[in-house]
């Protein structure tokens, strides 16, 4: 899988690097700033971009933005942040479009090399990667009147859990019940939502963006 990388701190992009490269993926480019992260999104068109949100010239959002800019001009374009902060205005922008991989990493929760390198291949692939702290922010600002006040406490892990990129096996584990009983969340939750059950990875993807953009 080609990557772009986007780290303004040389240390820890080098080290992204060697880490990214030892799992066989192929850094195309690594830059440590907004306007080339721009140019090589758009120019190497990467199965997968790894960003920081805060980059020069600013130390802002510039990261942020500078993908969802890529992603009007390479639609789909799968983007995986990872940071320190969690920007909520531009990380709901990003998940407004439904389109291609997306996640959302903050960099002092990533604890195993493993799961990170998972989460890049789950995004690079269409899928979701939320960090807990990422989907609490965000869907704190819902209110009952929307479609998630509608959901039970249980239907709420299940769905963060979801976020997350855990199978229905991993939410079954996680919460203590079988998958049978997941499988039933699921359909409550894709119902409220207005989405019809079905087999279509991309259905269970959808329903998680469109919560998390609310």
């Amino acid at each position: 899988m080609r990557v772009v990388l986007a780290e303004d701190l040389a240390l820890l992009r080098d080290g992204l690097i060697r880490l990214l490269t030892a799992y066989d993926f192929d850094v195309v480019e690594a830059v440590d700033n907004a306007p080339a992260l721009l140019r090589a999104l758009t120019t190497h068109r990467p199965d997968v971009a790894v960003i920081d949100v805060r980059l020069p010239p600013t130390f802002t959002d510039e990261g942020l933005r500078a993908a969802i800019q890529a992603r009007t001009e390479v639609p789909g374009l799968p983007v995986l942040v990872l940071s320190q902060h969690v920007e909520q205005l531009y990380a709901r922008e990003l998940l407004s479009d439904r389109a291609g991989g997306v996640g959302y990493l903050l960099k002092d929760r990533v604890s195993h090399v493993g799961q990170f390198v998972d989460s890049v291949r789950r995004v690079a692939t269409g899928g979701t990667a939320m960090d807990p702290e990422v989907v609490s922010r965000l869907l704190a600002r819902h209110t009952t009147n929307e479609p998630l006040g509608r959901l039970t406490p249980r239907e709420r892990e299940v769905l963060s859990l979801m976020a997350e990129g855990r199978s229905n096996a991993a939410i079954a584990g996680r919460l203590f019940v079988t998958e049978k009983a997941v499988g039933k969340h699921i359909n409550n939750i894709f119902g409220k939502l207005g989405l019809p059950p079905s087999e279509d990875d991309n259905r269970r993807v959808l329903a998680v963006l469109t919560y998390l953009n609310g």
